[in-house]
């Protein structure tokens, strides 16, 4: 099985559409056309983007790679969902692609990946938005999600996209290193704030609005004059 089959200009150009590719990505349909035959490497290393490097789970000693392997969930469009420590060829699919005979990832995984996580006390959500739409923490979980604002000298917000991600891998990394000093992993959103703060993050915590709903934390950010 091959995630594509591309011969010629027309194949290459179809697949490169299918999966989202620009012109200067194209070279990744082979990637994904080896990908059964590919050498592995473990998630945490095989990922990389601004977030993964903020996040950089290679680094942490070994305490803190554990915890990972324990409490760090990243979703795929091609597995599903996988630990940092599981071993993974190099590929190229996101959540937002709809492929022929499969129809649109995030609803081709849904229904696999409610059964296989684990319904947990607290979910802090880094996802972007494909990928929520791929899972949905089950009733009775708390979600905490993360969400960044640049903040301009007049004190109006702006909603930001790539430093966003870094902050998020910020936020990860502190809660795995334990930031706040405690010595105990977050369990409340009060927690994952407090250790946002301890870790030189301003950040607000937002309550939901409903029962049942979402907390957010929402990271600021200094935009410069």
């Amino acid at each position: 099985m091959k995630l594509c089959s591309a011969t010629g200009a027309r194949g290459a150009n179809r697949a490169r559409r299918l999966l989202h590719l620009s012109e200067g990505l194209a070279g990744e349909i082979a990637v994904d056309a080896g990908v059964l035959e590919a050498p592995t490497l473990p998630a945490a290393r095989r990922y990389t983007g601004v977030l993964y490097d903020h996040l950089d789970l290679a680094t942490l000693p070994a305490a803190e790679r554990r915890r990972a392997d324990d409490h760090v969930v990243i979703l795929s469009g091609l597995w599903g969902a996988v630990r940092p420590g599981d071993a993974i060829p190099p590929y190229r699919l996101s959540m937002d692609v709809t492929l022929p005979r499969i129809g649109k990832l995030t609803a081709h995984w849904r229904a696999p990946l409610a059964r296989a996580l684990p319904e947990p006390a607290l979910v802090v959500d880094c996802r972007s938005a494909s990928y929520q739409q791929a899972w949905k923490p089950p009733a009775g979980s708390t979600v905490l999600t993360v969400r960044v604002f640049s903040v301009a000298p007049d004190g109006s917000r702006k909603v930001i996209s790539h430093m966003a991600k870094a902050t998020r891998g910020d936020v990860a990394r502190a809660l795995l290193t334990r930031a706040d000093g405690a010595g105990r992993d977050a369990g409340t959103p009060e927690d994952v704030a407090q250790v946002a703060r301890a870790a030189g993050l301003e950040c607000e915590l937002v309550a939901p609005a409903k029962h049942g709903g979402a907390w957010t934390l929402d990271v600021l950010l200094e935009q410069p004059e």
